[in-house]
């Protein structure tokens, strides 16, 4: 049986949270004239990742152990904190744009991987 590789499964993670993210933002911004509105942003991913144990995975009976190794816990929560009484639009308008980049930049690294993956499968 073939096991998922952890990278498209990182990636597919990252592109839910900057959803998330992005979710937030278009929020604040929707909501920048409503009296008494708190602006809001998720934990961020690189905290949500350190919380999540990752161990190595042998696949054949040859491979090494690794010592200490742990089964992963690949579910994430976007917990969304509250922060300030009103919506600064030049900061939801940076934020907006890193989650654009961020974005790109996880399409990208998948794109190559897969690149990589496809020139390994065909020899």
């Amino acid at each position: 049986m073939v096991q998922p590789v952890y990278l498209f499964d990182l990636a597919f993670q990252r592109a839910e949270w900057l959803s998330t993210r992005q979710t937030a933002v278009a929020e604040n911004v929707a909501n920048a004239n409503t009296p008494n509105y708190r602006a809001r942003d998720v934990e961020p991913f690189a905290a949500t990742l350190n919380r999540t144990a990752l161990a190595m995975e042998t696949t054949s009976a040859n491979h090494l152990p690794v010592a200490g190794s742990s089964t992963r816990d690949a579910s994430f929560k976007h917990a969304v904190s509250t922060g300030g009484n009103d919506v600064v639009l030049e900061k939801e308008l940076i934020k907006a744009g890193e989650v654009a980049r961020d974005y790109a930049l996880n399409t990208s690294i998948i794109k190559s991987f897969h690149r990589m993956w496809m020139a390994s499968v065909k020899g």
